[in-house]
């Protein structure tokens, strides 16, 4: 008797991905795109985070990781931020001990959550091209927050690490196999 496995792929319109590791709760993405103009008439020039990512550097500091820009909610630890051509990419870990950052995780692995948004104070702009566009020169990060809204739209989390891939039949069947080959 022969029994057949089928395996289908599945598709996300936007690339998200999620990795298999032992730092659970670990993520990366992109806190803000250049160029991209934001549903605040906002466009971020690259080159505008620089000074605050060297005085942040210079002072052992980093911006705080919070829930939907709530001050009074950090949700986990910003351990790399640097500018690159595309934007703003980070790479940060949840404090999952933290009940916010417990469900922030389980919403990222459902891809419910796979925004992330910024604080700033504008140090130079000038108007752009268009009456309401604002062209950001220099800005004085302070938080990036998890969003469930961000203003730019392509500002998405693109990677989380997690034990879990996923429930897939395929992977029950080779798991049941293994144990069954272990006894």
């Amino acid at each position: 008797m022969t029994n057949s496995v089928s395996l289908s792929l599945r598709k996300c319109s936007a690339p998200f991905l999620i990795k298999s590791c032992n730092n659970l709760g670990s993520f990366s993405g992109y806190a803000s795109i250049f160029n991209e103009l934001d549903d605040q008439g906002d466009r971020v020039l690259k080159g505008a985070f620089q000074k605050s990512l060297e005085a942040i550097a210079a002072q052992s500091t980093s911006p705080k990781m919070l829930w939907q820009h709530d001050a009074s909610d950090p949700i986990g630890v910003w351990e790399e931020i640097r500018e690159d051509d595309r934007g703003l990419f980070v790479k940060g870990r949840l404090i999952l001990e933290l009940r916010r950052a417990q469900e922030a995780y389980a919403l990222m692995k459902a891809r419910v959550l796979d925004s992330l948004s910024i604080g700033y104070r504008v140090v130079q702009a000038s108007k752009g091209p268009n009456l309401k566009e604002r062209l950001l020169k220099q800005l004085d990060l302070f938080e990036i927050s998890l969003v469930t809204f961000p203003a730019n739209r392509a500002a998405r989390i693109t990677n989380l690490k997690t034990r879990e891939i996923n429930n897939d039949p395929l992977i029950e069947s080779i798991q049941h196999a293994i144990r069954i080959l272990k006894s």
